[in-house]
């Protein structure tokens, strides 16, 4: 495990974009493993500054995302695939088709699940999976349980969660309950793994996550048994 202490969210946002991007000028055709929510935003500004100099080339690259809200087309302004195509896809030359993101609006959803990791094994996994952490140690939306939940599957959203994101909402009635959320195996299984955490308020989790005991309580804490994770945080608001 490596940990980097960044000055600021900007410094946070540039070095987990430097990560990203020496992980696809080594290899180009890498499948990336990506994130939602306020804390990647930065990172993926960076990396569309950088593609608009000419450093970096998406165009034989993939992603795989990790969850999205289910009942929501992917067209809502509150989807996540809106929100990749908003903060990222929209920006770079990575071709849509490369770009997978688990629907929440299929018509079976235990069906969904399984083709998504299917989808994931058909890419040859994730060379690089890039994490958020939930005040309740959640990853993706793999929320604290009484077991680690291996593969995608639907989950319903605890109610940390549904605070968390209220603010991305008109109001909190709005968030979805559920959302379908790739597994803590297909995670583990990424050959590297990227976890940023910005703010006061997750020092923490990040704390509990990394120097406490494994265990499915803290979703986040099985990533100590990751051979290459490197966390960078910001603690400085």
């Amino acid at each position: 495990m490596k940990i980097i202490y960044a000055k600021d969210y900007s410094d946070l946002s540039r070095k987990a974009a430097n990560i990203i991007s020496a992980q696809v000028i080594l290899k180009p055709n890498s499948v990336l493993g990506l994130a939602t929510g306020s804390t990647p935003i930065g990172t993926y500004k960076q990396l569309i500054e950088w593609y608009e100099k000419g450093d970096i080339d998406f165009s034989v690259a993939r992603s795989v995302n990790l969850d999205e809200y289910v009942g929501i087309n992917s067209d809502n302004e509150q989807s996540y695939r809106y929100f990749m195509d908003t903060h990222l896809f929209s920006h770079i030359n990575i071709k849509r088709e490369n770009t997978y993101v688990p629907s929440g609006k299929a018509v079976d959803l235990q069906e969904e699940c399984k083709a998504y990791d299917d989808l994931i094994q058909k890419v040859g996994g994730i060379d690089m999976q890039l994490l958020g952490i939930g005040h309740n140690g959640h990853i993706g939306f793999n929320e604290p349980d009484q077991a680690f939940e291996k593969t995608t599957h639907i989950v319903e959203l605890g109610d940390t969660t549904i605070s968390a994101n209220a603010r991305f909402f008109d109001s909190i009635e709005e968030v979805p309950r559920k959302a379908i959320t790739m597994g803590i195996k297909s995670i583990m299984q990424a050959q590297k793994i990227l976890l940023i955490a910005n703010g006061k308020d997750k020092e923490e989790i990040i704390n509990k996550a990394l120097n406490g005991p494994v265990t499915p309580a803290i979703p986040a804490s099985i990533l100590q048994l990751h051979p290459d994770l490197t966390v960078i945080c910001s603690f400085e608001s």
